[in-house]
């Protein structure tokens, strides 16, 4: 899953960016609210850290710009603490509100309450056909023939999308855009290595899920029958 970070203070961005890439979130930093504005406009984020007061468009402007046009949650973190200030980010569409000074680990788990809110403590999955991608361990498992195996790094990113997004083409530059970043720089042959890999790893445990390109158009996850 991927965050932004929208904080202009950025050994403080830095910090909670080292702790999310910990809990194997993928971060994006702005340190400007123009840039921050433009970058949650892409809607690639998961989750977006917002913090109010910030050079050239403050948290709130950023708020209402993108209220009801992206599908990411919203933490607002900043040193604002009046409650006419958590009532008007609560009523812009924030979802959490956490002040200043805070401690790291309530930060974590308001961000992993957020994105989620359904996950057992021990088994959280995604699953599509007969394949179980398991969110903590970073594992596949075929169900039918209990083969897994271990997928970490971009490959865990891409199959977590596609398992996101099954039986929908989803065009290159998404992908490029979710799993690398907006200022990725990426080449078009990186992508179909990683995808290379990806599926061989899939055939190897058995998985009846394909990805298949379409021609002009993107890449699109399967269910093979079996």
């Amino acid at each position: 899953m991927r965050i932004l970070i929208i904080e202009d203070e950025y050994k403080l961005a830095e910090v909670i960016k080292a702790r999310l890439e910990k809990e194997k979130y993928t971060i994006d930093i702005s340190e400007d609210g123009e840039e921050g504005l433009y970058k949650a406009l892409s809607n690639i984020y998961d989750l977006i850290i917002l913090d109010i007061m910030l050079p050239n468009i403050n948290g709130i402007e950023i708020l209402e710009k993108i209220n009801n046009k992206i599908d990411s949650k919203i933490i607002m973190l900043t040193s604002k603490n009046e409650i006419e200030d958590k009532l008007t980010c609560f009523n812009k569409g924030a979802n959490d509100y956490i002040t200043k000074p805070f401690h790291i680990d309530e930060l974590i788990a308001r961000v992993n309450k957020e994105l989620r809110p359904q996950a057992k403590k021990e088994n959280e999955f995604l699953e599509a056909g007969n394949t179980k991608l398991n969110i903590k361990n970073s594992t596949i498992v075929c169900l039918k023939t209990n083969e897994s195996v271990e997928i970490i790094g971009k490959e865990f990113l891409l199959l977590e999308y596609f398992m996101n997004n099954k039986n929908q083409i989803i065009e290159k530059e998404q992908i490029y855009n979710k799993v690398w970043g907006i200022d990725n720089e990426i080449e078009s042959n990186n992508l179909e290595a990683y995808l290379s890999f990806l599926r061989r790893k899939l055939k190897i445990i058995g998985s009846n899920l394909n990805i298949k390109a379409i021609r002009g158009m993107g890449y699109k996850m399967e269910i093979k029958d079996e």
